[in-house]
């Protein structure tokens, strides 16, 4: 099957609000999100079945709800897939959207943490973020860690908390950060190597990559994606904020956060393959930019939808 993450961001709606009221200041409460990543994305009766079961499962928390079914679904032990993964719910990020704290999502994370290994026998857990203290190690640096992104041997693994991983179950990332959303861009080309050169140009990390961009290079249907995490930042000044633009902005309890626009990395993806001779298929935006995740929960919220997903007519991955 394959390892691409599925991305819940709606789940959080219902997931914390013990701990965080779950809506936005346009209808009198505060908003979080929990972008759920899952190791499993052809198999679509398991992608709804872990979405209902945080809707309608009987567990006050869905997070939880919604793990459970995926560890009694997926088993880490024939998985199979391209895209990097240790657990079979791979990482559960708590993003603060209206009126919450990341620090706030931070004790919202490590309590989820410390349930969920109450919970799922074999589960393990390590901390990112805000909910890693003291040290707040980032979430890339975790993975470095612990071989992420070429690791698939689970025993040697020290989680934070939970006994030594289970091969069925893995290890389970949870934390806390400012939003990260993920944009996909696929190339018209086999040549992995060439894919690997595009996605390192752009990455961040490369003095002329793109700040707060994370890229990685897979197979994809025949052809090469280029897959970005795209984190939010502090400090970059925004004036403009159309689609265009390299920069997209918004704020939470006063705080001002920037990340790159989707558009802007197409384009630079775009030009990036045409100066080596290819063109690009297209872009899949991954979930929700930022304000969209807000505006979608408040609406599900407002009206009472839970399988919002089916609304919008997909399964958004």
């Amino acid at each position: 099957m394959l390892s691409k993450s599925l991305v819940l961001p709606l789940i959080s709606a219902f997931a914390v609000k013990k701990k965080i009221s779950m809506s936005s200041s346009r209808l009198g409460l505060r908003l979080a999100v929990c972008l759920l990543n899952i190791s499993e994305a052809r198999r679509k009766h398991i992608v709804e079945n872990i979405a209902k079961a945080a809707l309608l499962g009987k567990n006050d928390n869905s997070v939880l709800a919604a793990c459970l079914e995926a560890f009694q679904s997926i088993d880490m032990e024939v998985q199979e897939g391209i895209h990097p993964c240790l657990g079979a719910v791979d990482l559960i990020p708590i993003y603060p959207l209206t009126d919450v704290g990341v620090e706030e999502c931070g004790a919202v994370a490590r309590s989820l943490a410390e349930n969920l290994v109450l919970h799922v026998p074999g589960s393990s857990v390590f901390l990112f973020g805000e909910a890693d203290l003291p040290a707040k190690r980032t979430l890339v640096q975790r993975r470095k860690q612990l071989g992420w992104f070429t690791r698939r041997d689970f025993s040697a693994l020290e989680p934070d908390l939970g006994a030594a991983p289970a091969r069925r179950c893995g290890l389970t990332g949870i934390g806390a950060s400012p939003y990260v959303m993920n944009c996909n861009v696929t190339i018209d080309s086999q040549d992995l190597a060439l894919g690997k050169e595009i996605a390192s140009a752009i990455r961040g990390s490369n003095a002329s990559g793109l700040k707060g961009v994370q890229a990685m290079a897979f197979p994809h249907e025949g052809k090469i994606e280029i897959a970005c995490n795209v984190e939010s930042f502090e400090g970059q000044e925004v004036t403009e904020t159309s689609e265009d633009t390299r920069y997209m902005a918004y704020s939470v309890l006063g705080d001002h956060f920037s990340y790159v626009s989707p558009h802007y990395i197409e384009a630079q993806v775009k030009k990036l393959a045409s100066d080596r001779g290819i063109g690009t298929i297209g872009r899949a935006l991954i979930g929700f930019t930022p304000p969209e995740c807000k505006n979608c929960a408040e609406y599900a919220i407002k009206e009472s939808i839970g399988e919002f997903w089916k609304i919008r007519e997909g399964v958004f991955m």
